[in-house]
């Protein structure tokens, strides 16, 4: 896989230097954190360039991030994964359960790694035989189109004559006999055998079979050369996209589908995947179904890739790199920390997922549809505020699990500021990209911007600190009317001023009661 060797190759030249500044696009702020991960990230680089014998024991040091809602706790983890090329999936700690309630086993998240890994590796197999499905979807298609011409037409030979070949013979003699004067009967008896022409034959094959067998020849060749010909004036069309409309009916696989429930902590989609087997006994199998060309080229293409690759190199694959590289961010881990005062309820289900949580985060194999995945390697990062609970509540072992602790900070003006406008793709420009789809200009001017930022820092403080989810609140309001009426009053350019957003916002500069406006 050459697209691998690039990806690593261009890995193992990111510096966590480079890998921050890579962050830095996207997240403002939070040094402390993006350079944990980073050293996070370059240790597993390392550790796959040692002995074999030593690599077993370097264990990766997971992290803990605290820090309130909206400061990008999950959004560092994404980009450190989506920059690794790692299998990464975010999980909420509050969905899992202790073993005999009703809810998640902890060991689903691994499953759920495994199935984001495998999706990963297949469609980086598949890149690669992309041309190939392309062109046996054309031939399928053209089959589709021109159902008698896949096969040139044949003459039927006749079938050759049964004869009766004697056996042998027997005499039956009647009981009674004498009335009717009949003493014996000698019956013949034979089997049916088919004559063969052979070498020896004296028989020679009349004259006008001969002409007539020439003549066919000669119709046939004459018929596959127009075949021929026509299958290439439709392959010409459908390379120009004349018959894209056109409905052909094909077979296509039919899913079992299963009500989504859960039983004992099994999942139906486990369940569904174990009985895949058993398809055609719940819906499953094939059916024929009338589609467009397009469509049935979409259907036809993803068929022909899932033949093209080897499933099995696939799991093979996605396994090795899940064990290796993979992430899991568990988020929320605050909420099934137990406080101090021990009290009923709930409490003891949450000590039981931190205590069902223990060994996968410590080294586990979790049996999946791909074969046992090892977590011994696998990064766990651990996120959560962290308001009504402490670190120090979780259980000692699983506080152990996760030596590197990283306090994030809250933001303020000045990070509300550079996240309105630094990012690659900044709340400014995304909605200024959204409204130019109707043909409407928004030029927000800077000091608009400061005075945006100045409102999300003050409603913050006023209420519930949400974060850099706060701007996405304060950038709806204040283009709110002005979604709405886009498409009424296009083209038109709007110029985002100071006047403007106090006047959009003026409501709430006054009213103290900011959650009547803002969450």
């Amino acid at each position: 896989m050459s697209d691998r060797k690039t990806k690593e190759e261009a890995l193992n030249r990111l510096t966590p230097r480079e890998i921050v500044a890579e962050l830095d696009k996207y997240i403002v702020g939070q040094k402390k954190a993006k350079r944990a991960v980073a050293v996070a990230l370059r240790n597993r680089i390392r550790r796959l360039k040692l002995d074999p014998e030593l690599r077993e024991d370097v264990a990766p040091k997971n992290i803990l991030m605290i820090g309130p809602t909206g400061v990008g706790k999950t959004e560092i983890a994404r980009r450190l994964a989506k920059l690794a090329g790692s299998p990464f999936i975010k999980v909420e700690a509050t969905k899992y359960t202790e073993v005999g309630y009703v809810g998640r086993d902890v060991e689903s998240m691994v499953r759920d790694l495994m199935a984001a890994g495998f999706q990963m590796v297949k469609q980086e197999m598949q890149e690669s035989f992309v041309a190939e499905a392309d062109k046996r979807a054309e031939e399928a298609l053209l089959d589709l189109l021109l159902p008698n011409m896949g096969k040139k037409p044949g003459r039927k030979k006749a079938a050759p004559a049964p004869v009766v070949k004697p056996m042998g013979s027997f005499t039956f003699n009647p009981e009674n006999g004498g009335g009717a004067g009949l003493i014996g009967t000698a019956i013949q008896v034979g089997i049916p055998a088919f004559l063969k022409n052979d070498a020896n034959s004296e028989e020679e094959e009349p004259e006008n079979r001969v002409e007539a067998e020439q003549t066919a020849d000669a119709a046939e060749e004459n018929s596959s050369e127009k075949f021929k010909a026509t299958r290439e004036k439709f392959r010409t069309m459908l390379r120009e996209g004349k018959l894209e409309e056109r409905t052909v009916e094909l077979m296509v696989n039919q899913n079992p589908q299963f009500p989504p429930f859960e039983m004992m902590g099994v999942s139906m989609e486990d369940i569904e995947t174990n009985l895949s087997g058993f398809a055609s006994f719940f819906g499953g199998g094939k059916k024929n179904k009338v589609v467009t060309v397009a469509r049935a080229r979409e259907i036809l293409k993803a068929e022909e890739l899932e033949k093209l690759i080897d499933r099995d190199r696939v799991s093979d694959e996605a396994r090795q790199r899940v064990e290796e590289t993979g992430i899991i961010f568990i988020d929320e881990i605050d909420k099934i920390a137990v406080k101090g005062d021990r009290g009923g309820g709930p409490d003891v289900s949450r000590e039981g997922v931190q205590r069902d949580i223990l060994p996968i985060v410590e080294g586990a194999t979790v049996t999946t549809k791909w074969g046992p995945v090892n977590t011994d390697h696998i990064l766990f990062i651990a996120a959560g505020a962290f308001t009504v609970s402490k670190p120090s509540d979780l259980i000692p072992e699983l506080q152990g699990r996760f030596p590197l602790r990283v306090e994030l900070d809250s933001l303020g003006k000045d990070d509300f500021l550079r996240i309105l406008t630094e990012p690659k793709n900044a709340l400014t420009r995304q909605y200024t990209e959204l409204l130019a789809t109707e043909n409407v200009e928004v030029a927000f001017a800077p000091d608009s911007i400061e005075r945006l930022a100045a409102l999300a820092a003050e409603v913050n403080s006023k209420l519930e600190n949400i974060g850099a989810r706060r701007l996405h609140t304060i950038m709806e309001a204040l283009l709110e009317e002005l979604s709405f009426d886009a498409p009424d009053i296009a083209p038109a350019k709007i110029p985002v001023t100071v006047d403007y957003v106090n006047e959009k916002l003026a409501d709430i500069v006054k009213d103290q009661d900011l959650g009547r406006y803002i969450l």
